[in-house]
């Protein structure tokens, strides 16, 4: 075997070869060698007969040199990050491959437009971001026994439409987004509306966990009378629905982080879909 072919070997190959040759030597039986290289017995027999046909450089890999199984297909990788760069900048590894599969016939794994993401420079690997701190709370056991509400202003239909409020309604056991609805802005009526359209599709929830907006309690502090509960708080007591205003915003987390899911899918989503308005959205 000459100097040049013995670039063509790896560690893993020449181990393999070394076992190999102590089984033409009747060192080891071809039971014992396949233990070793953890294989078939009937695999080693195969690796023998290659090694008595073709020598020590029947045992490289007949693979090598060729277009690996999972390769993508030439130019398909730049074409993908094209359509990424002039359509999708701004859209996560997940959605812009939803929407390179459902808008341009482009099936690519999410892992893989994760990466070209990366090396192009348009998205940041969660490791390499700053860690951030969260105050844990465990969750309700039960779907519908905790719903966490709350409103969030935002340019929804960026330059088409006007700004306006979408009101958010999150179940506490399973995150998953029970109620939304577009309205001009927070007020008592809104959240009537979109609590009836919540108990007419789910029921009614136990318990509604909120912020301490003028919507849910009295906060001036010089009040020298009353509950403290303003009046969609007195409705939801006739209603047997306990309201929890939370001291904090990290408090009711699982709806603010359905607040930055949505500025950013359903933004993206309502500029595909060509929708501009409250009406539009809410149906």
């Amino acid at each position: 075997m000459t100097a040049l072919a013995a670039e063509f070997f790896t560690l893993d190959e020449v181990n393999r070869l070394k076992i190999i040759q102590d089984v033409i030597d009747r060192r080891l039986t071809t039971q014992m060698a396949a233990q070793r290289l953890g294989i078939s017995d009937r695999q080693c027999r195969r690796l023998l007969a290659r090694y008595r046909e073709d020598g020590p450089l029947g045992m490289t890999s007949r693979r090598r040199g060729m277009r690996g199984n999972r390769q993508l297909m030439p130019g398909l990788a730049d074409q993908a990050l094209e359509l990424i760069r002039t359509r999708y900048a701004d859209f996560g590894p997940t959605l812009a491959q939803e929407k390179l599969a459902e808008l341009h016939g482009l099936i690519l794994g999410k892992e893989t437009v994760r990466r070209i993401m990366t090396r192009a420079g348009l998205w940041v690997p969660r490791k390499q971001r700053a860690a951030r701190i969260h105050q844990p709370r465990y969750r309700r056991p039960c779907t519908g026994e905790l719903i966490q509400i709350d409103g969030c202003d935002h340019e929804w239909f960026e330059d088409r439409g006007p700004a306006c409020t979408v009101l958010v309604y999150v179940d506490d056991a399973t995150s998953k987004i029970m109620e939304l609805l577009f309205v001009k802005s927070e007020s008592t009526f809104s959240y009537f509306e979109s609590t009836r359209r919540y108990i007419d599709k789910h029921g009614k929830p136990l318990a509604l966990y909120s912020d301490k907006a003028g919507v849910f309690r009295v906060n001036n502090k010089n009040a020298t009378g009353g509950d403290a509960h303003m009046q969609f708080g007195r409705v939801m007591h006739e209603l047997s629905i306990q309201t929890i205003c939370a001291d904090t915003s990290e408090a009711k987390g699982r709806v603010e982080r359905a607040h930055l899911t949505l500025q950013d899918r359903l933004v993206k989503e309502f500029r595909l879909q060509g929708i501009s308005s409250m009406e539009a959205a809410n149906v």
